[in-house]
Formats: structure tokens, C-alpha cells, sequence
């Protein structure tokens, strides 16, 4: 594995083939696609640390969809991928249907985790609110931390799996706090891509007790994708929406059966 930092941006890149892309979501890291490395064998993995998240707390300014998005280019550029299979959870899905929306060359396929393509409106405004909660520092982002695990991970998740909470909670607990609220706040102000234009085969994976990414709501945003080469929607049983943590044999055998029938697209 290489790791460097571009642009204070931190990058792990690692193993040969074809590139992925991985886009984690807000409160995750590159960490949040561990779970499903077991399924990306013989490609060339590219996990980023998103501006102001993990690693790349340090980054300055406002962040936004648009932001991440040149962010992401911007690594592909410098480590000449020109064409790669992009992979997203939560926040992740909807900066990866941007690129595949607008930038439709860079783009094999799109797999994506607790997608979803723009909060709604009440969604937004919690977000907001959760940035004002996180700058008031470590206590802000703990009663953030319990929260997100009773609301972010399902029952089954809490009672069987410790690991994965332990995960999940040390993931929202190790975000700065600052940084964190720039997140919520671009998170807030996300604008939804023309997902009726991407043309890459998709995966969509939830799990029935995914607040964010409900079951409907994600069968509707496949119906959505008109143009997409092909399209699948997964619903994991007695899962929340940390979907690759909660459940990360049924998302590796998703993840390969997809990759193997789109090798190239």
C-alpha cells in the first residue's frame, strides 16, 4: 500500500487492475470500505480520506458536494486514472453520481451503499443542527455518537455484532468536530445530480431498517436511472445503514458478482 497526502488530502492506494474508487460517507473514513476489501481483490483500490473527514480533518475552507467532487478528479489526475469503478456510502453516493452524471468517461461502474440522491428537506435541517451540536467540541460529538448508533445501525447490528458498533462509534468519535460540522453542512446544501443520465451499470445496496436510505426510497431512485447499462437494487434483512460494516459477507458477494459481470462497464 502507498499513502501520501495530496493537496492535504489523504490517499491510500493499493493492488493492481483495474482502479476503484472508494467515497466514504459523513462520519466514515477510508476505513468504512475495510469490510469489502476482500472483494476488490486484483483491482488497483483507491480509498480517500474526503476534505475534512479521517485523515483530512486539516483541509481549510467551506466544504461542499462541488468540492469533493473536484477533490476526486483532482487524485485521479495525479495518479493517472482515467477510467474507474466508484464506489459510495451515504454522503459517497451522492458525490459519485455526480462524477458519473457529469463526467460519464471516468466512470466502469457505480456501486453504492445507503445511496441516496439529496436529503430532504427535514433531513437538511437536522444536518445544520447536528453541525451546531458538533462545535461544541468532544461533548457535542459524543451525544452525536449515541445518537447515530441507535438511529444509523439496526437492532440485529446492536445486539450481534459489538465489533460493528464499536466501529461505527469510534469512527463518529475520532471526527474532529469543526470538521465534522463543515460536513453536516455540506451535506445540507447538497444539490442532486441527473441521475436519469448516467448511462455506467449501477448497484444499489440498503438495508430494511435504513432510515437514510430507505428500501423505497432507493427502488425509486432505480427507477430513476433510465439510461443506466443496468441496474440492481439489494435489500440486506435486519440492516441499518452502515450496510458494508453491518453486513460485509453480503456486501462482498454483492460487490463481486457486480464487478465480475462489469469488468469494464
Amino acid at each position: 500500500m502507498v499513502f501520501q497526502l495530496i493537496d492535504r488530502v489523504a490517499v491510500e492506494d493499493e493492488g493492481e487492475g483495474p482502479a476503484i474508487v472508494c467515497v466514504h460517507g459523513l462520519g466514515g473514513s477510508s476505513n468504512s470500505w475495510t469490510p469489502l476489501m476482500p472483494a476488490l481483490a486484483r483491482h488497483r483500490v483507491i480509498r480517500i480520506d474526503l476534505p475534512g473527514s479521517g485523515r483530512s480533518q486539516r483541509v481549510e475552507g467551506e466544504l461542499s458536494i462541488a468540492r469533493y467532487v473536484e477533490t476526486l478528479l483532482a487524485v485521479c489526475e495525479r495518479l493517472n486514472v482515467t477510467q474507474a469503478h466508484w464506489l459510495g456510502h451515504s454522503m459517497g453516493t451522492i458525490v459519485v453520481q455526480h462524477i458519473a452524471a457529469a463526467h460519464p468517461k471516468r466512470v466502469a461502474s457505480v456501486a453504492l451503499f445507503g445511496p441516496l440522491i439529496a436529503p430532504p428537506d427535514a433531513a437538511r435541517t437536522a444536518m445544520r443542527a447536528r453541525a451546531q451540536k458538533a462545535r461544541e467540541g468532544a461533548a457535542g460529538m459524543h451525544e452525536i455518537t449515541l445518537a447515530l448508533l441507535n438511529a444509523a445501525i439496526s437492532a440485529d447490528t446492536r445486539q450481534r455484532l459489538p465489533l460493528a458498533v464499536a466501529f461505527v462509534r469510534e469512527s463518529l468519535m475520532r471526527q474532529d468536530g469543526e470538521a465534522y460540522a463543515r460536513s453536516c453542512e455540506a451535506l445540507a446544501g447538497a444539490p442532486a445530480a441527473a441521475v436519469e443520465s448516467i448511462a455506467a451499470p449501477v448497484l444499489l445496496v440498503t438495508g430494511d431498517e435504513d432510515g437514510v436510505a430507505p428500501p423505497q426510497a432507493v427502488r425509486a431512485m432505480a427507477d430513476r436511472l433510465h439510461n443506466a447499462a443496468s441496474k440492481r437494487v439489494v435489500v440486506l434483512p435486519r440492516c441499518g445503514h452502515w450496510t458494508p460494516v453491518e453486513r460485509p459477507e453480503e456486501c462482498q458477494r454483492e460487490l463481486r458478482e457486480f464487478l465480475a459481470a462489469h469488468p469494464r462497464g
